[in-house]
């Protein structure tokens, strides 16, 4: 399937896998509507695609938690990109590893509204007119995460298996509407991930990916732009990619 104009929407594109499918899907020929709340970011990463392939690009700054917010910005697109072909729902975040006795409130609200209301919310403006044109691909990105709870993980694991539910659902409610869903599940992907679940402790975050050769962003990108470059009559409904050096989430080859 040439992806050749085609508009694709992508969701925390700020940085990790949602800038790594920026870019991939930039070098297929999609234009592209890239959302964060890190506006500058996006600023950034549009300079850099458009200095290597011809493609249109919006920078949308948005915090997909806000309903209202994201409605205003998918109802105030220009004409020529309100028929989203592609929605690359990548925005999510892990905060904390505490045992579930002990967790903080502010950082369960924090990864419940942003892993499964704001894939929701994004989902539910963009797909009606998908179901109308009777074409268009959802790529929701999970986790391992979403298959299996590893220790001091509880409420993230439980987002990112409502991610996998969510997928599920979107597939059997759009049957028959010419509309393809894929859940994608990455496991270990070196990203601004940890750092983010740390809240910027650098140390603790990098020791996550070492003694093993962890996943890029692009691996997951490219993966992405291969469910959705498929013949119309294809749908890579769920898949799972991993380092090689990791069975599970709690079983790793660390060569230290």
């Amino acid at each position: 399937m040439n992806l050749q104009g085609k508009i694709t929407l992508i969701t925390g594109a700020s940085a990790g896998i949602g800038e790594a499918c920026a870019e991939v899907f930039a070098e297929a020929g999609a234009n592209l509507i890239l959302i964060a709340r890190r506006k500058n970011k996006l600023d950034e990463l549009s300079k850099r695609i458009k200095v290597k392939n011809d493609v249109e690009i919006i920078n949308i700054g948005c915090d997909v938690r806000n309903r209202k917010e994201v409605g205003k910005c998918i109802e105030e697109l220009p004409e020529k990109f309100r028929n989203i072909d592609i929605l690359v729902n990548n925005a999510g975040l892990a905060r904390g590893m505490n045992k579930i006795q002990e967790g903080s409130f502010e950082d369960w609200d924090e990864m419940l509204d942003t892993n499964i209301k704001g894939l929701l919310n994004v989902s539910r403006f963009i797909l009606p007119g998908m179901v109308e044109r009777k074409s268009g691909h959802v790529v929701n990105i999970g986790s391992l995460a979403g298959r299996e709870v590893y220790p001091n993980g509880n409420v993230y694991c439980t987002t990112k298996h409502a991610v996998k539910a969510i997928s599920k659902g979107m597939l059997v409610d759009l049957n028959g509407t010419g509309v393809r869903v894929t859940n994608l599940d990455p496991g270990l992907v070196e990203t601004e991930f940890s750092e983010v679940r740390f809240r910027g402790d650098s140390e603790k975050a990098k020791k996550i990916y070492q003694g093993y050769t962890p996943l890029t962003s692009r691996d997951v990108a490219e993966v992405a732009l291969f469910c959705a470059t498929r013949p119309q009559h294809v749908t890579i409904q769920d898949i799972l990619v991993t380092p090689t050096d990791q069975a599970t989430t709690t079983i790793l080859n660390k060569k230290m």
